[in-house]
């Protein structure tokens, strides 16, 4: 592609990003951004706008159908989940409940977002059904293996050991993030499987009031760093319908993402707006975090000189403090001798040692007569480029 054409192609996609970045920066002004709305969250999703959050982590009522109190061998009682917000008369009950706010959060979520909603045997196959029902297309199922388990008190069955969590996107075949690269750091650089090992909230971690747990459910931050991480990007958009304690606000502030809570319990809501403001984040650029993957760069080789006119066919560049000379050919190469392709290459071959050909070739300035490095002439290309919205990277041999 000529470097017109190709100048005027980046145009086109930067004009596009900007009416796109402008699009999206009118919605995120009407979005109540790292705030904790308080209410019913298929009531305040209504009133969000269409298309505005790039992320959506759900945690929501298992609806575990708890009967009876469970005892220790001790007879301590275990601390189980018995809130009310977590019974359901029935399973049509909750199966309307889920099918009214995944809907809602359907309609929020950009069609290149994504979902993640976690939950155990009580509740993730109904959760799945309703996901792909509302045109949800599930990308993996993830396995949140417990190291530290509660053990199963009566021993009449298995330890239940781990939750599962389904990630999802909008719509198949939609853009989506995935930071591929990044996950593979947390399994030493090979592909992140999707069975993820990570312990229970415990420790400093678990927030407490008056020594009893503030939330019967909060998951430990580690768990949420690894959503998020997986799914998004700096200055990105992440919902929790069921904000609890603020774990997903947190660590989206960790991250240098933008959050946005919804939770109906005030005390739930007071601890996690103090977690959240407490929360130290160094101030740091959000180019830090940004670990997505970046598009290959616009390369500037010798040709691109020829292209731009800085040089041209036939002139001469001269081989610094040793006298040699070659001439610059039509395709970018250039003979000296017998000695014939890269500057990098003829360089190599007349200093029979490795030779970056930018910093040892000159060319003669047609004004001063003066001498002067290759690399000046590289500059001015990197310049002209860049101005037009180009990323550049320096050739090497």
């Amino acid at each position: 592609m000529a470097i017109t054409s190709t100048l005027n192609h980046i145009d086109r996609q930067t004009r596009n990003r900007v009416a796109q970045e402008q699009q999206e920066q009118n919605v995120a002004c009407e979005l109540p951004i790292n705030q904790i709305i308080q209410g019913n969250c298929i009531q305040v999703l209504k009133n969000l706008p269409a298309k505005s959050v790039d992320l959506i982590f759900a945690d929501p009522p298992y609806n575990l159908q708890l009967r009876e109190r469970i005892h220790r061998p001790d007879m301590t009682l275990v601390g189980s989940v018995a809130d009310k917000w977590d019974q359901f008369d029935s399973l049509d009950e909750y199966d309307r409940f889920t099918l009214e706010w995944l809907s809602a959060c359907h309609r929020v979520l950009k069609d290149t977002g994504g979902i993640w909603v976690i939950g155990s045997y009580h509740n993730i196959y109904r959760v799945g059904k309703i996901l792909m029902d509302l045109g949800f297309w599930i990308l993996n199922d993830v396995v949140w293996v417990k190291s530290n388990p509660m053990p199963n008190f009566r021993g009449v069955r298995l330890t239940n050991a781990h939750e599962s969590l389904i990630w999802a996107q909008k719509r198949h075949g939609s853009a989506y993030t995935f930071n591929y690269q990044v996950m593979k750091s947390f399994n030493n650089g090979v592909q992140l499987r999707s069975v993820w090992e990570i312990p229970i909230c415990g420790g400093k971690e678990r927030i407490k009031v008056d020594g009893a747990k503030a939330h019967s459910t909060q998951k430990p931050e580690a768990l949420l760093y690894r959503v998020i991480l997986t799914n998004s990007k700096p200055g990105d958009i992440v919902l929790d319908p069921f904000f609890g304690t603020g774990t997903t606000g947190a660590v989206a502030k960790r991250l240098h993402r933008n959050w946005i809570g919804i939770e109906q319990d005030e005390q739930y809501i007071e601890i996690a707006r103090k977690r959240i403001v407490d929360l130290t984040v160094p101030l740091t650029s959000d180019d830090l975090f940004d670990l997505t993957p970046k598009p290959p760069p616009f390369k500037v080789p010798f040709g691109r000189l020829l292209e731009l006119g800085l040089i041209k066919p036939g002139d001469k560049i001269f081989l610094d403090k040793t006298g040699n000379e070659a001439t610059v050919l039509p395709d970018g190469t250039i003979q000296s001798g017998d000695h014939h392709g890269s500057i990098h290459a003829v360089g190599k071959s007349i200093l029979r040692t490795p030779c970056n050909g930018w910093i040892h070739w000159e060319y003669e300035d047609a004004e001063t007569k003066k001498r002067i490095s290759i690399n000046k002439l590289r500059e001015e290309a990197r310049r002209l480029a860049t101005s037009s919205g180009l990323e550049v990277v320096e050739e090497h041999e």
